[in-house]
């Protein structure tokens, strides 16, 4: 039942017609019994800042995604976890009256990546917004030199910059192991792919942070390249439950419930 003692927690970003974290963040509230609904908000950057602050302090919160998700690390009172690290929060709350960010893209990453058994080396990384500045955290948690790619020199060379001033090696492209991308091409179906299969001819594993319905062209491209693929339903999953369990202290997210209810919607 929604009342006035419902907690509210949003998704913000642009687009979010696509996202499925209403439904897999709703089956989760359900089968805990949590008295909470989550919704998708589409927003401009000027809203970002205002939305966080009214859901947190209201007893809510949410998440961010493409493209707020630098502006919601500047939003928040408080950055925790890897939101300092990355400069980037993709889930907001409140505490004792602050409102609190944190990042769970980094960990939801290296979930996801786990069944893909990508092997040592680089990581080319496509995309230089958030989700790439994640990317490149969890590379360094790895051991992993990075390799950039973006189809502007300029925003890779300061993309380069950054990681290498968080101590991360950079390498070429022709020697990356595993290819991620971090971009928003493959959300609709027409979009080109992100990078084809020979920008990293020694990869082994490519990883899509897109998700869609019978999965991404990029995916399929890669796969056809002889490279084990995913696309972005485990990231989702875990970075989602990662959310949910910073919401409700002391709650374990069921995350087989959620990927259920992702997988459903994806059929």
């Amino acid at each position: 039942m929604i009342d006035g003692n419902t907690r509210v927690f949003a998704l913000l970003g642009d687009p979010v017609a696509h996202s499925l974290s209403p439904a897999m963040q709703n089956a989760a509230f359900r089968a805990l019994g949590l008295r909470a609904v989550y919704v998708a908000l589409r927003c401009a950057p000027d809203d970002v800042a205002p939305i966080i602050r009214a859901l947190a302090r209201a007893g809510g919160g949410g998440n961010v995604t493409i493209p707020h998700k630098e502006a919601a690390a500047l939003a928040v009172d408080r950055r925790l976890d890897e939101a300092e690290q990355v400069g980037a929060c993709n889930v907001f709350w409140s505490e004792q009256g602050a409102v609190v960010g944190s990042n769970t893209d980094v960990e939801g990453l290296l979930g996801a990546l786990g069944p893909l058994d990508p092997p040592p080396g680089p990581w080319l990384i496509v995309g230089t917004g958030g989700g790439a500045r994640a990317a490149a955290i969890a590379a360094a948690k790895c051991g992993s030199p990075v390799a950039v790619s973006s189809r502007s020199a300029d925003r890779a060379a300061a993309f380069e910059r950054w990681i290498a001033g968080r101590g991360v090696q950079l390498a070429p492209a022709t020697e990356c192991r595993l290819v991620i991308n971090a971009t928003p091409l493959g959300l609709g179906a027409d979009d080109p792919l992100p990078v084809g299969p020979e920008a990293a001819p020694q990869a082994a594993a490519a990883f899509d942070m897109v998700y869609r319905t019978g999965e991404t062209r990029w995916v399929h491209a890669m796969r056809a390249a002889g490279r084990r693929a995913a696309d972005g339903r485990g990231m989702l999953v875990a970075q989602g439950a990662g959310a949910l369990e910073r919401w409700f202290t002391g709650v374990s997210a069921p995350t087989e419930i959620m990927r259920a209810a992702v997988d459903a919607a994806l059929r």
